[in-house]
Protein backbone atom coordinates (compact mmCIF):
# COMPACT_ATOMS: atom_id res chain seq x y z
CA UNK A 1 0.00 0.00 0.00
CA UNK A 2 1.26 3.42 -0.89
CA UNK A 3 2.14 5.48 2.17
CA UNK A 4 0.29 8.41 0.60
CA UNK A 5 -2.97 6.50 0.12
CA UNK A 6 -5.50 7.81 2.65
CA UNK A 7 -7.27 5.86 5.37
CA UNK A 8 -11.06 6.22 5.33
CA UNK A 9 -13.37 5.03 8.13
CA UNK A 10 -17.16 4.67 8.03
CA UNK A 11 -19.08 4.66 11.32
CA UNK A 12 -22.79 4.53 12.10
CA UNK A 13 -22.81 4.45 15.90
CA UNK A 14 -20.94 6.08 18.81
CA UNK A 15 -19.23 2.81 19.77
CA UNK A 16 -17.97 2.32 16.22
CA UNK A 17 -16.45 5.81 16.28
CA UNK A 18 -14.80 5.12 19.65
CA UNK A 19 -13.32 1.91 18.27
CA UNK A 20 -11.95 3.70 15.21
CA UNK A 21 -10.08 6.04 17.58
CA UNK A 22 -8.82 3.02 19.51
CA UNK A 23 -7.69 1.41 16.25
CA UNK A 24 -5.86 4.56 15.13
CA UNK A 25 -4.13 4.76 18.52
CA UNK A 26 -3.11 1.09 18.39
CA UNK A 27 -1.98 1.38 14.76
CA UNK A 28 0.25 4.34 15.58
CA UNK A 29 1.89 2.35 18.40
CA UNK A 30 2.41 -0.95 16.57
CA UNK A 31 1.68 -0.70 12.83
CA UNK A 32 2.36 -4.32 11.99
CA UNK A 33 1.45 -6.28 15.12
CA UNK A 34 -1.07 -9.06 14.50
CA UNK A 35 -2.28 -11.90 16.73
CA UNK A 36 -3.69 -15.40 16.36
CA UNK A 37 -6.49 -14.68 18.85
CA UNK A 38 -7.57 -12.02 21.33
CA UNK A 39 -5.44 -12.59 24.45
CA UNK A 40 -7.03 -13.54 27.75
CA UNK A 41 -8.08 -10.73 30.04
CA UNK A 42 -7.75 -12.85 33.16
CA UNK A 43 -5.81 -11.19 35.92
CA UNK A 44 -6.15 -7.75 34.40
CA UNK A 45 -8.28 -6.38 37.26
CA UNK A 46 -5.95 -5.27 40.03
CA UNK A 47 -6.80 -5.20 43.71
CA UNK A 48 -7.50 -1.50 43.73
CA UNK A 49 -6.72 1.93 42.29
CA UNK A 50 -3.12 2.92 41.82
CA UNK A 51 -1.97 -0.40 40.36
CA UNK A 52 -2.92 0.32 36.78
CA UNK A 53 -0.12 0.12 34.20
CA UNK A 54 0.71 3.49 32.69
CA UNK A 55 -0.43 3.80 29.05
CA UNK A 56 1.45 6.07 26.71
CA UNK A 57 0.11 9.64 26.41
CA UNK A 58 -2.98 10.30 24.32
CA UNK A 59 -2.76 12.35 21.17
CA UNK A 60 -0.80 10.05 18.85
CA UNK A 61 -3.18 8.53 16.34
CA UNK A 62 -2.53 7.12 12.89
CA UNK A 63 -4.01 9.50 10.27
CA UNK A 64 -7.62 8.63 9.49
CA UNK A 65 -10.53 10.46 7.96
CA UNK A 66 -13.80 9.47 9.62
CA UNK A 67 -17.12 9.60 7.75
CA UNK A 68 -20.12 9.53 10.09
CA UNK A 69 -23.27 8.00 8.57
CA UNK A 70 -25.72 8.87 11.36
CA UNK A 71 -28.93 6.98 12.16
CA UNK A 72 -32.15 8.91 12.63
CA UNK A 73 -32.77 8.43 16.36
CA UNK A 74 -31.89 11.50 18.48
CA UNK A 75 -29.95 9.64 21.22
CA UNK A 76 -27.54 8.04 18.75
CA UNK A 77 -27.09 11.29 16.85
CA UNK A 78 -26.32 13.20 20.04
CA UNK A 79 -23.71 10.67 21.16
CA UNK A 80 -22.20 10.64 17.67
CA UNK A 81 -21.84 14.43 17.64
CA UNK A 82 -20.02 14.33 20.99
CA UNK A 83 -17.79 11.49 19.81
CA UNK A 84 -17.08 13.42 16.61
CA UNK A 85 -15.96 16.40 18.71
CA UNK A 86 -13.58 14.13 20.65
CA UNK A 87 -12.19 12.76 17.39
CA UNK A 88 -11.55 16.29 16.09
CA UNK A 89 -9.80 17.12 19.37
CA UNK A 90 -7.46 14.19 18.62
CA UNK A 91 -6.63 15.62 15.22
CA UNK A 92 -8.92 13.47 13.08
CA UNK A 93 -10.82 14.84 10.10
CA UNK A 94 -14.52 14.08 10.59
CA UNK A 95 -17.20 14.35 7.91
CA UNK A 96 -20.90 14.18 8.79
CA UNK A 97 -22.72 12.57 5.85
CA UNK A 98 -26.49 12.09 5.99
CA UNK A 99 -27.42 8.80 4.33
CA UNK A 100 -30.90 8.23 5.77
CA UNK A 101 -34.14 10.11 6.22
CA UNK A 102 -35.37 10.14 2.62
CA UNK A 103 -35.57 7.81 -0.33
CA UNK A 104 -32.80 9.59 -2.21
CA UNK A 105 -30.46 10.17 0.76
CA UNK A 106 -28.51 6.90 0.35
CA UNK A 107 -27.89 7.51 -3.35
CA UNK A 108 -26.82 11.11 -2.76
CA UNK A 109 -24.39 9.99 -0.04
CA UNK A 110 -23.02 7.24 -2.25
CA UNK A 111 -22.38 9.71 -5.06
CA UNK A 112 -20.70 12.14 -2.65
CA UNK A 113 -18.37 9.47 -1.26
CA UNK A 114 -17.61 7.37 -4.34
CA UNK A 115 -14.37 9.09 -5.38
CA UNK A 116 -12.89 9.03 -1.86
CA UNK A 117 -13.85 5.37 -1.38
CA UNK A 118 -12.07 4.37 -4.59
CA UNK A 119 -8.96 6.37 -3.67
CA UNK A 120 -8.57 5.01 -0.13
CA UNK A 121 -5.63 2.72 0.61
CA UNK A 122 -7.18 1.47 3.86
CA UNK A 123 -10.92 1.32 4.56
CA UNK A 124 -12.17 0.88 8.13
CA UNK A 125 -15.79 -0.17 8.77
CA UNK A 126 -17.69 -0.57 12.00
CA UNK A 127 -20.69 -2.62 10.93
CA UNK A 128 -20.14 -5.28 8.26
CA UNK A 129 -23.84 -6.18 8.51
CA UNK A 130 -24.95 -2.68 7.47
CA UNK A 131 -26.50 -2.69 4.03
CA UNK A 132 -25.21 0.79 3.36
CA UNK A 133 -21.66 -0.19 4.30
CA UNK A 134 -21.97 -3.27 2.09
CA UNK A 135 -23.06 -1.02 -0.76
CA UNK A 136 -20.00 1.19 -0.23
CA UNK A 137 -17.77 -1.89 -0.25
CA UNK A 138 -18.68 -2.55 -3.88
CA UNK A 139 -16.62 0.58 -4.70
CA UNK A 140 -13.62 -0.29 -2.53
CA UNK A 141 -10.25 -0.80 -4.23
CA UNK A 142 -8.21 -0.57 -1.03
CA UNK A 143 -5.38 -2.98 -0.30
CA UNK A 144 -6.47 -3.19 3.34
CA UNK A 145 -9.91 -3.56 4.90
CA UNK A 146 -10.30 -3.24 8.68
CA UNK A 147 -13.37 -4.23 10.73
CA UNK A 148 -13.63 -2.62 14.18
CA UNK A 149 -16.04 -3.75 16.86
CA UNK A 150 -19.71 -2.95 16.64
CA UNK A 151 -20.41 -4.79 19.84
CA UNK A 152 -20.86 -8.54 20.03
CA UNK A 153 -21.80 -8.58 16.33
CA UNK A 154 -18.08 -9.06 15.65
CA UNK A 155 -18.34 -12.58 17.06
CA UNK A 156 -21.09 -13.45 14.60
CA UNK A 157 -19.30 -11.73 11.71
CA UNK A 158 -16.14 -13.79 12.16
CA UNK A 159 -18.13 -17.01 12.62
CA UNK A 160 -20.29 -16.43 9.55
CA UNK A 161 -17.39 -15.51 7.28
CA UNK A 162 -15.49 -18.58 8.48
CA UNK A 163 -18.46 -20.74 7.44
CA UNK A 164 -18.97 -18.86 4.18
CA UNK A 165 -22.50 -17.88 5.18
CA UNK A 166 -24.61 -14.90 4.27
CA UNK A 167 -24.10 -12.02 6.71
CA UNK A 168 -27.22 -11.90 8.93
CA UNK A 169 -27.52 -10.30 12.38
CA UNK A 170 -27.98 -12.88 15.13
CA UNK A 171 -31.28 -11.44 16.37
CA UNK A 172 -32.82 -11.03 12.93
CA UNK A 173 -35.71 -13.29 11.89
CA UNK A 174 -37.30 -13.68 8.49
CA UNK A 175 -40.25 -11.46 7.75
CA UNK A 176 -41.72 -8.87 5.46
CA UNK A 177 -43.71 -11.36 3.39
CA UNK A 178 -43.36 -11.32 -0.36
CA UNK A 179 -42.04 -7.71 -0.54
CA UNK A 180 -39.33 -8.59 1.97
CA UNK A 181 -38.25 -11.65 -0.02
CA UNK A 182 -38.16 -9.59 -3.22
CA UNK A 183 -35.92 -7.00 -1.52
CA UNK A 184 -33.62 -9.77 -0.28
CA UNK A 185 -33.29 -11.22 -3.78
CA UNK A 186 -32.61 -7.79 -5.28
CA UNK A 187 -29.95 -7.07 -2.67
CA UNK A 188 -28.29 -10.51 -2.87
CA UNK A 189 -25.58 -9.50 -5.41
CA UNK A 190 -24.48 -6.59 -3.17
CA UNK A 191 -24.34 -8.84 -0.11
CA UNK A 192 -22.34 -11.47 -2.01
CA UNK A 193 -19.86 -8.85 -3.23
CA UNK A 194 -19.39 -7.59 0.35
CA UNK A 195 -18.64 -11.12 1.58
CA UNK A 196 -15.95 -11.44 -1.07
CA UNK A 197 -14.40 -8.14 0.07
CA UNK A 198 -14.09 -9.54 3.59
CA UNK A 199 -12.01 -12.46 2.32
CA UNK A 200 -8.26 -11.75 2.20
CA UNK A 201 -6.79 -12.10 -1.29
CA UNK A 202 -3.32 -13.32 -2.20
CA UNK A 203 -1.22 -11.25 -4.55
CA UNK A 204 -2.62 -11.45 -8.06
CA UNK A 205 -1.47 -9.23 -10.89
CA UNK A 206 0.69 -7.43 -8.35
CA UNK A 207 -2.23 -6.61 -5.99
CA UNK A 208 -3.16 -8.20 -2.65
CA UNK A 209 -5.90 -7.43 -0.13
CA UNK A 210 -5.46 -7.69 3.62
CA UNK A 211 -8.33 -8.00 6.09
CA UNK A 212 -7.86 -7.10 9.76
CA UNK A 213 -10.31 -7.43 12.66
CA UNK A 214 -9.73 -5.03 15.55
CA UNK A 215 -11.68 -6.35 18.50
CA UNK A 216 -12.12 -6.95 22.23
CA UNK A 217 -14.27 -9.99 21.49
CA UNK A 218 -13.03 -13.60 21.86
CA UNK A 219 -12.61 -14.47 18.19
CA UNK A 220 -10.08 -16.45 16.16
CA UNK A 221 -9.16 -15.18 12.68
CA UNK A 222 -9.45 -17.47 9.68
CA UNK A 223 -8.45 -17.72 6.06
CA UNK A 224 -5.60 -15.24 6.16
CA UNK A 225 -7.54 -12.69 8.23
CA UNK A 226 -5.38 -10.94 10.85
CA UNK A 227 -6.33 -9.83 14.34
CA UNK A 228 -5.41 -6.83 16.48
CA UNK A 229 -6.60 -6.70 20.10
CA UNK A 230 -8.58 -3.65 21.21
CA UNK A 231 -7.45 -3.08 24.80
CA UNK A 232 -8.99 0.42 25.04
CA UNK A 233 -5.53 1.94 25.42
CA UNK A 234 -6.65 5.33 24.05
CA UNK A 235 -9.57 5.47 26.52
CA UNK A 236 -7.26 4.63 29.44
CA UNK A 237 -4.71 7.22 28.35
CA UNK A 238 -7.31 9.93 27.75
CA UNK A 239 -9.60 9.50 30.79
CA UNK A 240 -9.56 8.49 34.45
CA UNK A 241 -8.93 6.59 36.51
CA UNK A 242 -12.47 7.07 37.86
CA UNK A 243 -13.63 7.86 41.36
CA UNK A 244 -15.48 4.82 42.74
CA UNK A 245 -18.76 5.06 44.61
CA UNK A 246 -19.97 2.58 47.21
CA UNK A 247 -23.01 1.63 45.14
CA UNK A 248 -23.74 -0.80 42.33
CA UNK A 249 -24.56 0.28 38.78
CA UNK A 250 -26.72 -1.69 36.37
CA UNK A 251 -26.20 -1.56 32.60
CA UNK A 252 -29.28 -1.58 30.41
CA UNK A 253 -29.78 -3.52 27.20
CA UNK A 254 -31.86 -3.22 24.04
CA UNK A 255 -32.87 -6.90 24.05
CA UNK A 256 -36.48 -5.85 24.55
CA UNK A 257 -36.35 -3.34 21.70
CA UNK A 258 -34.88 -5.94 19.31
CA UNK A 259 -37.72 -8.35 20.15
CA UNK A 260 -35.50 -10.90 21.91
CA UNK A 261 -36.65 -10.58 25.56
CA UNK A 262 -40.20 -10.15 26.88
CA UNK A 263 -40.70 -6.67 28.44
CA UNK A 264 -42.38 -7.96 31.60
CA UNK A 265 -39.70 -10.60 32.18
CA UNK A 266 -37.02 -7.96 31.71
CA UNK A 267 -38.69 -5.68 34.26
CA UNK A 268 -38.86 -8.57 36.74
CA UNK A 269 -35.16 -9.32 36.18
CA UNK A 270 -34.10 -5.71 36.74
CA UNK A 271 -36.25 -5.49 39.86
CA UNK A 272 -34.68 -8.67 41.30
CA UNK A 273 -31.14 -7.54 40.55
CA UNK A 274 -31.81 -4.14 42.10
CA UNK A 275 -33.10 -5.64 45.33
CA UNK A 276 -30.45 -8.36 45.60
CA UNK A 277 -27.39 -6.26 44.76
CA UNK A 278 -28.42 -2.82 45.98
CA UNK A 279 -28.19 -1.19 42.56
CA UNK A 280 -28.91 2.54 42.56
CA UNK A 281 -28.27 3.64 38.96
CA UNK A 282 -29.34 2.23 35.60
CA UNK A 283 -27.25 3.21 32.57
CA UNK A 284 -29.70 3.10 29.70
CA UNK A 285 -28.81 1.75 26.28
CA UNK A 286 -29.24 4.42 23.63
CA UNK A 287 -31.99 2.37 21.94
CA UNK A 288 -34.14 1.83 25.04
CA UNK A 289 -37.55 3.44 24.77
CA UNK A 290 -38.61 6.27 27.13
CA UNK A 291 -41.75 4.31 28.10
CA UNK A 292 -39.70 1.30 29.18
CA UNK A 293 -37.27 3.48 31.16
CA UNK A 294 -40.12 5.26 32.95
CA UNK A 295 -41.58 1.90 33.94
CA UNK A 296 -38.20 0.71 35.22
CA UNK A 297 -37.73 3.83 37.31
CA UNK A 298 -41.24 3.65 38.71
CA UNK A 299 -41.07 -0.06 39.60
CA UNK A 300 -37.49 -0.23 40.91
CA UNK A 301 -36.62 3.27 42.17
CA UNK A 302 -33.44 3.22 40.06
CA UNK A 303 -31.96 6.50 38.87
CA UNK A 304 -32.07 6.32 35.08
CA UNK A 305 -28.92 7.70 33.46
CA UNK A 306 -28.90 8.33 29.70
CA UNK A 307 -25.17 8.49 28.85
CA UNK A 308 -24.00 11.14 26.38
CA UNK A 309 -21.02 8.97 25.35
CA UNK A 310 -20.33 5.21 25.07
CA UNK A 311 -20.36 3.50 28.45
CA UNK A 312 -16.65 2.65 28.29
CA UNK A 313 -15.87 6.39 28.37
CA UNK A 314 -18.55 7.19 30.97
CA UNK A 315 -17.26 4.49 33.30
CA UNK A 316 -13.64 5.47 32.75
CA UNK A 317 -14.35 9.14 33.54
CA UNK A 318 -16.42 8.21 36.61
CA UNK A 319 -17.81 8.32 39.12
CA UNK A 320 -18.76 4.67 38.79
CA UNK A 321 -19.94 1.97 41.17
CA UNK A 322 -17.51 -0.57 42.58
CA UNK A 323 -19.69 -3.23 40.98
CA UNK A 324 -21.24 -3.04 37.51
CA UNK A 325 -24.01 -5.51 36.66
CA UNK A 326 -24.89 -6.34 33.07
CA UNK A 327 -26.90 -8.78 31.04
CA UNK A 328 -25.01 -10.52 28.19
CA UNK A 329 -23.76 -7.65 26.04
CA UNK A 330 -20.70 -5.95 24.64
CA UNK A 331 -19.71 -4.34 27.94
CA UNK A 332 -18.91 -7.64 29.66
CA UNK A 333 -16.02 -7.87 27.18
CA UNK A 334 -15.02 -4.20 26.92
CA UNK A 335 -15.34 -2.83 30.46
CA UNK A 336 -12.66 -5.16 31.93
CA UNK A 337 -10.23 -3.57 29.47
CA UNK A 338 -11.40 0.02 29.98
CA UNK A 339 -11.40 -0.36 33.78
CA UNK A 340 -8.14 -2.28 34.14
CA UNK A 341 -6.52 -1.63 37.50
CA UNK A 342 -9.39 0.39 38.97
CA UNK A 343 -10.79 -2.26 41.33
CA UNK A 344 -14.22 -2.30 39.65
CA UNK A 345 -15.94 -5.68 39.45
CA UNK A 346 -17.99 -6.44 36.33
CA UNK A 347 -20.70 -9.06 36.84
CA UNK A 348 -22.91 -10.67 34.21
CA UNK A 349 -26.40 -12.07 34.72
CA UNK A 350 -27.52 -14.87 32.42
CA UNK A 351 -30.69 -14.50 30.37
CA UNK A 352 -33.12 -17.25 31.33
CA UNK A 353 -34.43 -18.91 28.13
CA UNK A 354 -37.94 -18.43 29.56
CA UNK A 355 -37.52 -14.67 29.14
CA UNK A 356 -37.22 -14.97 25.34
CA UNK A 357 -40.17 -13.95 23.20
CA UNK A 358 -41.90 -16.33 20.83
CA UNK A 359 -40.56 -14.32 17.91
CA UNK A 360 -36.92 -14.38 19.05
CA UNK A 361 -34.39 -15.72 16.59
CA UNK A 362 -33.54 -19.43 16.97
CA UNK A 363 -29.94 -18.27 17.47
CA UNK A 364 -30.80 -16.01 20.42
CA UNK A 365 -30.39 -18.56 23.23
CA UNK A 366 -27.03 -19.94 22.10
CA UNK A 367 -25.65 -16.55 21.09
CA UNK A 368 -26.44 -14.89 24.43
CA UNK A 369 -25.02 -17.88 26.30
CA UNK A 370 -21.87 -17.61 24.20
CA UNK A 371 -21.45 -13.93 25.04
CA UNK A 372 -21.51 -14.83 28.73
CA UNK A 373 -19.44 -18.01 28.52
CA UNK A 374 -16.57 -16.32 26.68
CA UNK A 375 -16.38 -13.19 28.87
CA UNK A 376 -13.10 -12.94 30.80
CA UNK A 377 -12.33 -11.23 34.10
CA UNK A 378 -16.00 -10.88 34.98
CA UNK A 379 -17.99 -12.34 37.85
CA UNK A 380 -20.76 -14.63 36.67
CA UNK A 381 -23.73 -14.48 38.96
CA UNK A 382 -24.60 -17.88 40.43
CA UNK A 383 -27.75 -19.49 39.07
CA UNK A 384 -29.71 -18.85 42.25
CA UNK A 385 -28.85 -15.13 42.01
CA UNK A 386 -30.34 -14.82 38.55
CA UNK A 387 -34.03 -13.82 38.54
CA UNK A 388 -36.34 -16.70 37.76
CA UNK A 389 -39.17 -16.62 35.29
CA UNK A 390 -42.72 -16.49 36.47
Amino acid sequence: MSSSAPTLAFVESPVQLLNVLEWAYARAAAPGRALDAVPSQRGRRAAGPGTEPRPRPAGTLAPVRIVVLPPTDPMSRGQLRRMAALARDEGCEVQWQEARGSRLAPLKALAALARDVRAAGTVVVGDPFSRYVQLLLTLVRAEELVVVDDGTATMEFVAQTARGERLVRWHRVGGGGLPGRVRELAYAPVSAAARRRFAPAAAAAGKARRVEVFTSMPVVPHGGMTLRANEFAWTRARFGPPRLTKGTDLVGTSLVETGVVDPDRYLDAVRSLTLEHGATRYFAHRRESPEKLRALSRETGLEIVRPDLPLELIARRGPVGRTILSFPSTVVHTLPYALTGTGVTVAVCDVDPAWLTGSASPRAKSFLAGVTDTARDVHRLPAQAAPTAG
